[in-house]
C-alpha cells in the first residue's frame, strides 16, 4: 500500500509539487535557523555584509551559466532524447556534465586569481579589512560552484524522470553544512570558518543526489559528444544564460549600492529577500519544477488545451496561496523578523530596518510565485528569448530605480524598485504567453483572481484588527508575547481567507478537498 501511495507521490505533478514543498519547506525552516544563527551573532553588520557579498561572485558565475539556465534548456531535450533511446539520453546528460565541469573549472580558476580585482568593483564601500576578508571568502566558495554544477545537472535528469525525492531534499542539506560551518568552524577559523561551511554544504548537495539518479539508470561515462542534441541545448541556453546575467548584474548593483549605505545594509537586504522568498519557493517554484514536465509533454504533443487546463489551474494555485501571504506578511512584518531573527547581536535598529525592507518585498510575493511558471511555459515551448527580454526589460527598470530610491529611502527603496520591476515583469510574460497560446483559460484566471484579492483584503483587515487587540493583553516586551500577538493574529487572518474561500466557492479549496479525500481512500 504504502509503496502503491509513494509511486503517485513521485511520479506524478501534484506529488512532485507535494514532495518539493514539503522538502523545500524543511529546507526553508533550516534556512530560517541559518538565517537566526547569522543574526544572533552579527547582526546587521560589516561581518555579516562581508558574508553575504562573498556569495555575490561565485552565484554570478553559477547562476548565470547553470542555474535555471542549464535545467530549462537541459530537461525539454533530455527528455526527447531519453524516451527514444535511453543509451542516447546517457550520452547527452554525461556531454553536458562534463562540458560544464570543464567550463565552469576555468571560469572559476579565472575568477579564483582575480578575485581582489573583482571584489573591489563589486563592494566599492568596503574598508580594507573588510576587502581581504571578502576576497578569503569568495575563494573557498568558488570551489563549491564545481559542485552545484554537477548536482544542478543530476537534478535536472531527476526532474526529466518526474523524480523529486533526493532533488528535493538536496537544499536542506546544503543549509545543514551552512549551519555547521557557522557553529562548529567559525569558532575554530573564524569568518573563513562560515565559506567551509558553505562548500561542505554544496558537496551534500551533489552526494544526496546521487543514490537516486544512479538507481534510475545514470551511470557516468567520461565522454563528451557535440551532436545536435547537445547543440541544441547550448543554443536554447544563450537566451536564456543572458536574461541571468543580467539578473546577477542586478545584484551586483544592488550590492554596490547597499555597501555605500549605511552599515549593514547588504545584510538587512538579504535577510529579509530570504524571508520574503519563503513562500515564493515554498510553494510557486516547487509547482513550477512539478508541472514544468507536463507543459514541456503537451507541447510536444501540440495538446493546447491540456497545456491551458494545467498551467491555469497552477496559475491560480500560486494565487490562492500568495495573495493572502502577501497581505499577512505585509501586516505582520515587525513580528515575523523579530521572532526569526531578533536575538544576540541583532537589535531593535536592525528590527525595523529589516521589517520595512521585507514589507516592501512582500508587495510583489504574487508576482514573484507566478514569474516561475510563466517562465517555463514559454521553456516548454522551447523559447527561451522572450522570457530574456522581459527580464532584461524588468532588470534595467529595477536597476534605475534602485539608484533613484536609495538615495531617500535607503535599502528600502531597493525592495521597492525590485517589488515594482517584479510586477510589471509578471504582467509583459502574462501578455506574451497569451498571444503565443491564444487561450490560457484567462476568464476562469480572472474571476478567480478578483475572488483571492477580495477575501485576502477581507481577512487582511482581520489581522490587523486581531494584532491591535491582542497588543492589549500581552507583553510586548517578550518573546512569548510577540508570539501570540503574531501567531494568533495570523490564525485568525487564516481562518476568515479559509472561511470566505469556502463560501465564495473557490475552485482551489475544492481541488484540495478533493486531494485530501483522494489520499484518504488510497490510504484506507
Amino acid at each position: 500500500m504504502w509503496a502503491k501511495i509513494w509511486h503517485k507521490i513521485n511520479n506524478t505533478v501534484a506529488g512532485g509539487a507535494v514532495i518539493i514543498a514539503c522538502f523545500s519547506f524543511l529546507s526553508k525552516v533550516i534556512a530560517l535557523f541559518r538565517e537566526r544563527l547569522i543574526a544572533y551573532n552579527f547582526g546587521a553588520s560589516e561581518i555579516s555584509d562581508i558574508y553575504y557579498a562573498a556569495f555575490r561572485l561565485p552565484d554570478l558565475i553559477f547562476n548565470t551559466l547553470v542555474l535555471g539556465a542549464l535545467t530549462s534548456a537541459f530537461i525539454p531535450v533530455f527528455q526527447k532524447v531519453w524516451h527514444k533511446n535511453k543509451e542516447e539520453g546517457l550520452i547527452l546528460a554525461n556531454s553536458v556534465l562534463n562540458l560544464f565541469l570543464i567550463i565552469i573549472f576555468f571560469l572559476s580558476l579565472f575568477a579564483f586569481l582575480f578575485t581582489p580585482q573583482i571584489m573591489d568593483f563589486l563592494t566599492p564601500g568596503f574598508s580594507a579589512w573588510q576587502m581581504i576578508k571578502v576576497n578569503q571568502l569568495t575563494r573557498i566558495m568558488l570551489v563549491s560552484v564545481l559542485f552545484f554544477v554537477a548536482s544542478n545537472v543530476i537534478g535536472g535528469i531527476l526532474n526529466s524522470w518526474k523524480k523529486f525525492f533526493s532533488f528535493s531534499l538536496a537544499a536542506s542539506f546544503y543549509n545543514l553544512g551552512i549551519i555547521f560551518g557557522i557553529i562548529f568552524l567559525y569558532p575554530l577559523f573564524g569568518l573563513t570558518g562560515l565559506a567551509w561551511g558553505v562548500l561542505i554544504g554544496a558537496f551534500l548537495h551533489l552526494l544526496v543526489q546521487i543514490p537516486e539518479v544512479v538507481r534510475n539508470g545514470f551511470r557516468y561515462q567520461a565522454t563528451l559528444v557535440f551532436n545536435k542534441d547537445l547543440k541544441r541545448i547550448l543554443y536554447l541556453m544563450i537566451p536564456r544564460t543572458l536574461g541571468l546575467a543580467a539578473g546577477q548584474a542586478n545584484l551586483i548593483f544592488t550590492t554596490m549600492i547597499a555597501s555605500s549605505l549605511a552599515v549593514g545594509s547588504i545584510a538587512v537586504f538579504n535577510l529579509a529577500n530570504n524571508l520574503q522568498s519563503l513562500p515564493v519557493s515554498l510553494f510557486a517554484v516547487s509547482l513550477a519544477i512539478a508541472v514544468f514536465p507536463t507543459f514541456t509533454q503537451a507541447i510536444q504533443e501540440d495538446n493546447k488545451t491540456l497545456f491551458a487546463k494545467h498551467f491555469s489551474a497552477s496559475f491560480r494555485r500560486i494565487l490562492f496561496v500568495l495573495i493572502p501571504a502577501s497581505v499577512f506578511i505585509v501586516i505582520l512584518r515587525a513580528q515575523i523578523v523579530r521572532l526569526i531573527l531578533g536575538s544576540g547581536a541583532f537589535n531593535w535598529q536592525d528590527t525595523i530596518d529589516t521589517a520595512q525592507t521585507l514589507g516592501f518585498f512582500a508587495l510583489s510575493l504574487f508576482a514573484q510565485g507566478l514569474i516561475p511558471i510563466l517562465a517555463r511555459s514559454f521553456y516548454a515551448w522551447e523559447d527561451t528569448k522572450t522570457p530574456m527580454f522581459v527580464s532584461l526589460f524588468s532588470i534595467a527598470l529595477n536597476i534605475i530605480l534602485s539608484f533613484l530610491f536609495a538615495k531617500n529611502l535607503g535599502v528600502v527603496g531597493l525592495a521597492l524598485a525590485f517589488s515594482i520591476s517584479s510586477v510589471l515583469n509578471m504582467i509583459l510574460l502574462y501578455i506574451l504567453l497569451h498571444r503565443k497560446s491564444k487561450d490560457l483559460d484567462d476568464q476562469t484566471i480572472f474571476f478567480s483572481t478578483i475572488k483571492i484579492s477580495l477575501i485576502s483584503f477581507v481577512a487582511g483587515v482581520a489581522t490587523y484588527l486581531a494584532l491591535q487587540y491582542l497588543s492589549k493583553l500581552v507583553d510586548m516586551q517578550t518573546f512569548l508575547g510577540i508570539l501570540i500577538q503574531g501567531l494568533g493574529a495570523g490564525l485568525c487572518g487564516l481562518l476568515i481567507y479559509l472561511i470566505l474561500a469556502i463560501v465564495f466557492k473557490l475552485e482551489e479549496v475544492t481541488l484540495v478537498s478533493k486531494l485530501l479525500k483522494k489520499l484518504w481512500r488510497v490510504i484506507r
